[in-house]
């Protein structure tokens, strides 16, 4: 997705606020007409028939009528694709869309007739978006060729952004042959298995304590009020910083590691998983809330999804995923496993042949090397002998 910053006029915001209410309206209809849906009832209906509830709808209400019928029909494209691909297995349950946190919709048609965009300057453009007209935009760079569709979106913060549909080009590989591992932490964002450490940018301190102020204010405005709102917003673009600077931090990390190795290996986690909520239900609540939320923070800041989500787009194929099983506990060295030879977070010492470095490039050096065992069993001959097992300590014996 190529995306550009918009500066609409106010009434264009307004126009583009009253497109994502109708979008937003539409999908939450159809999330209501499955959710009735029980084992012995009819099916909920599908994408043609709400297509007709639309039209009634449009024609019994003039503000549906006054929308952009291209953003609504849409919005039911849209969620028979969630509900196909929930079916599939391979996404969640479509939800609700919330006011203020779920604003956008999409176009999609022919580049020209439907929509259109154009240049007027060195850093200026234009959108034509359907009942709104032309929208401003910054041109950062060229809009791809080939684009049939784009998502109009307004994040907390209230900024809006239209992001063109196109599959950028993957990087290609060096040819080098070279496997770096990659160890995801909390402290230190990834370790790799050349001995980098990095670690995605937060807010500084400043900034952070400027974001305790405002939700210690927060917490004292009344629910409703213009002070809460006021406070919300300055929250919002905190946060909105923080979030850029992460996003910046995967796409120039991601695309140096996709072109400066053949192979990235990383640990087959499932963060969506990992930062679950802790809460519970009131029958059984949970234990160690607090702390647990507060993990699942600092998971989400350090970018564990998004880095690996950018390596599969930028390097595809080349991205191997290991069972991380023992990666923090095994010896880089000598393969030896003890629990105890992580001495601290940042240290590593091996109790078996003394080796010590950082814990996580060790885990990084660990995963490497499963991944080239993993890549060599799925493509080379299988030789005779151990040559694919996991390495093992050393054992001294007397021999009669």
């Amino acid at each position: 997705m190529s995306r550009y910053r918009l500066q609409p006029t106010p009434a264009q915001e307004r126009a583009l606020l009253e497109h994502c209410a109708h979008a937003r309206f539409v999908w939450n209809l159809a999330v209501e007409q499955h959710s009735h849906w029980r084992p012995g009832r009819a099916g909920a209906p599908g994408f043609a028939e709400q297509c007709r509830q639309l039209t009634e709808a449009r024609a019994a209400f003039a503000w549906l009528a006054a929308g952009s019928i291209i953003v609504q029909q849409q919005a039911l494209k849209d969620f028979a694709r969630a509900m196909a691909n929930f079916f599939d297995g391979t996404h969640g349950r479509p939800s609700w869309r919330k006011a203020g946190r779920h604003e956008g919709f999409r176009i999609v048609g022919v580049r020209g007739r439907h929509w259109a965009v154009r240049r007027l300057s060195r850093r200026v453009g234009e959108v034509r978006i359907p009942k709104v007209g032309w929208v401003r935009l910054r041109w950062s760079r060229p809009v791809p060729a080939g684009v049939k569709s784009f998502r109009i979106t307004r994040d907390r913060a209230g900024r809006w952004h239209v992001a063109f549909a196109a599959i950028p080009a993957p990087i290609p590989a060096p040819g080098t042959g070279e496997t770096v591992g990659v160890d995801r932490g909390v402290v230190v964002s990834a370790a790799l298995s050349t001995g980098e450490l990095l670690s995605a940018p937060t807010l500084r301190e400043p900034e952070q304590a400027r974001l305790r102020r405002l939700q210690r204010k927060l917490a004292r405005a009344r629910r409703g009020s213009l002070r809460r709102a006021k406070v919300n917003a300055a929250i919002a673009r905190l946060k909105a910083r923080e979030a850029d600077r992460r996003k910046d931090w995967v796409e120039k990390t991601s695309t140096r590691l996709a072109w400066q190795f053949d192979v990235i290996a990383v640990e087959d986690l499932n963060v969506r998983a990992m930062t679950r909520s802790a809460r519970g239900t009131r029958e059984t609540p949970g234990r160690n809330v607090a702390a647990k939320a507060g993990l699942n923070r600092a998971i989400l800041a350090s970018g564990w999804g998004q880095l690996v989500e950018r390596l599969e787009h930028k390097a595809p194929g080349r991205v191997v995923k290991v069972n991380p099983a023992f990666t923090s506990q095994r010896c880089s060295a000598c393969g030896t496993v003890e629990r105890n030879s992580r001495e601290s977070q940042a240290l590593f010492r091996c109790r078996s042949c003394g080796y010590a470095d950082h814990a996580d490039v060790n885990a990084a050096r660990n995963i490497a090397r499963a991944a080239g065992r993993a890549v060599s069993a799925r493509e080379g001959p299988r030789i005779a002998g151990p040559v694919h097992r996991e390495p093992q300590p050393a054992l001294l014996s007397t021999q009669s």
